[in-house]
């Protein structure tokens, strides 16, 4: 009797600057197709809530992406969208409007960058009859605390001359009055959720200025004043709204630079994204049914079980009882901690030390020779164990 194809589950992130998930799905498998052709392989592209999220969930639901030209993260207008899903739930993707990909390397710096953008999207959103909005944090190229969403929602933030504050997390120590008479009174009626990362808090030790100001730009100098900015901000939020959590600390305040604490101080429920997300893909269901799962990412180090995808669908994958391989671009300090997670192998996909471009532009072919080889090994495995 001839044993049954191989059930592989493909469940990628995308790689930054590189593939989207898909594509990163799609490299895996023309890999794991040179060694098993017949191998039954279930794409499970997988998003966190930024690039991609929105086009990803309209896909799996039946829903369509909205075009709009609205305010990008240096302030001026560039081309986006937001997505409204099967169910009517309008999806957000604050990286489409404020990510960090839309800020050329030589003008980051997350002092200046804006979520203006954001809040346009909420109002087109709400323009568009949606009354439950789904917010996806991720990949953003700002440090305001959402300050610039709350203004394009109609919030006043005044200086102590009466100003209106300019954009940019730099502007928010000069806080002294935030006006919220004029706020889009549809906010109150509608449920707005943000599928946020919930390690990722606004302020203190391991705030979000800290830990993720200097991959947006910022200088040693900037990240301290940008840390302080947060902490104004949150005491102002504190004293003009009925915040219903704690902006400083509580879990998802300091995602995408804050965007989670601005919102939440909207009334905004802040959900674990994946709680939030997977549920549109069937995954536990899904990688209950693979013999492997493969999973991948740009980078996989110490922040990766500080939710990341990888480690979530490990985690999912180790509960079904199911062996888990990670690829990934780079392995970083801590590596090690993702076996902890449900990990049980792992490598990277660049086969020799290679330029940053020449690895960002050649991602898919290195991710197609990596999951051949890696499931070579696999079956050698097989064989032995047999």
């Amino acid at each position: 009797m001839t044993r049954a194809p191989y059930r592989i589950a493909v469940a990628p992130s995308g790689f930054k600057e590189s593939l989207t998930a898909r594509e990163a799905a799609e490299s895996i498998a023309e890999g794991l197709r040179r060694v098993a052709p017949d191998a039954d392989i279930d794409l499970i592209p997988l998003v966190d809530g930024g690039e991609g999220t929105a086009e990803a969930l309209a896909a799996a639901t039946g829903g369509r992406l909205v075009p709009r030209v609205a305010t990008g993260p240096l302030g001026s207008p560039v081309r986006t969208h937001f997505a409204l899903l099967g169910d009517g739930t309008a999806v957000v993707e604050m990286a489409a409007v404020a990510g960090l990909a839309l800020v050329p390397p030589d003008r980051r710096d997350p002092g200046a960058t804006t979520t203006y953008g954001v809040g346009e999207l909420i109002r087109g959103a709400l323009d568009a009859g949606a009354r439950r909005i789904l917010v996806g944090c991720g990949d953003s190229g700002t440090c305001d605390g959402g300050a610039g969403a709350l203004q394009a929602l109609g919030v006043r933030l005044l200086d102590a001359e009466g100003a209106e504050l300019p954009p940019g997390g730099r502007e928010l120590l000069r806080l002294a009055l935030t006006d919220t008479a004029g706020l889009e009174p549809r906010v109150a009626a509608a449920e707005i959720l943000v599928a946020c990362n919930p390690y990722n808090v606004l302020c203190g030790e391991h705030g979000v200025a800290r830990v993720f100001g200097p991959q947006k730009g910022a200088s040693p100098d900037q990240v301290e004043e940008l840390s302080a900015g947060l902490e104004h901000w949150a005491a102002h939020l504190a004293a003009a709204l009925p915040v219903p959590v704690d902006l400083r600390r509580a879990p998802g305040t300091g995602a995408s630079g804050g965007l989670g604490a601005g919102l939440a101080a909207l009334g905004a429920r802040l959900r674990p994204r994946f709680d939030v997300l997977l549920d549109h893909v069937d995954l536990d269901a899904r990688l209950a049914r693979a013999d492997l799962v493969i999973t991948a990412e740009g980078a996989l180090d110490q922040q990766t079980v500080r939710g990341k995808i990888p480690a979530e669908v490990a985690h999912r994958a180790r509960a079904a009882g199911r062996p888990v391989l990670a690829l990934a671009g780079t392995l970083g300090q801590g590596v090690h901690e993702i076996t902890a997670a449900g990990v049980d192998a792992y490598g990277s996909i660049v086969p020799a030390p290679v330029p940053l471009p020449e690895a960002l532009d050649r991602a898919g072919e290195f991710l197609a020779d990596a999951a051949e080889r890696a499931l070579r090994m696999v079956l050698v495995g097989t064989r032995l164990a047999a």
